[in-house]
């Protein structure tokens, strides 16, 4: 049974993760449990996730899940907005809620640093070329 599509299109914060995380070398964007994944061989970020909460489902819609260094992810976990998300919490993903306060650098640092854990060597180098 395929999952329903728990995003709109039109979200302005999705067009923000999306010029971030596809503008990375190689990357493509899925849809992976009804939710945007952006990925090259494997994911490096998703948008939107959820938590259970005293069971409950908690919704984050607006949020950007990564997979950073252990000792980036315990700093950041410290910033209320973050959250351990369903799943891949217990895998050392950590996410991040995104509102007008979140800026561009902090977004693209929190997506490349993902990127740069999971992607292939050749395309982490390629980026590195760029900059």
């Amino acid at each position: 049974m395929a999952h329903p599509q728990m995003f709109d299109d039109d979200d302005p914060m999705l067009e923000r993760v999306r010029s971030v995380a596809l503008a990375l070398p190689g990357a493509k964007e899925k849809i992976s449990h009804g939710r945007p994944a952006f990925c090259t061989v494997k994911v490096h970020c998703y948008y939107g996730g959820a938590l259970k909460v005293d069971g409950q489902w908690e919704q984050h819609p607006q949020a950007v899940l990564v997979h950073l260094p252990p000792s980036e992810t315990a700093a950041l976990a410290e910033d209320p907005r973050t959250f351990a998300p369903a799943y891949l919490g217990a895998s050392g993903w950590i996410g991040v809620d995104l509102d007008a306060r979140t800026t561009d650098a902090e977004l693209a640092e929190l997506i490349e640093e993902s990127y740069r854990r999971v992607a292939p060597k050749r395309l982490v180098a390629e980026l590195e070329d760029r900059a």
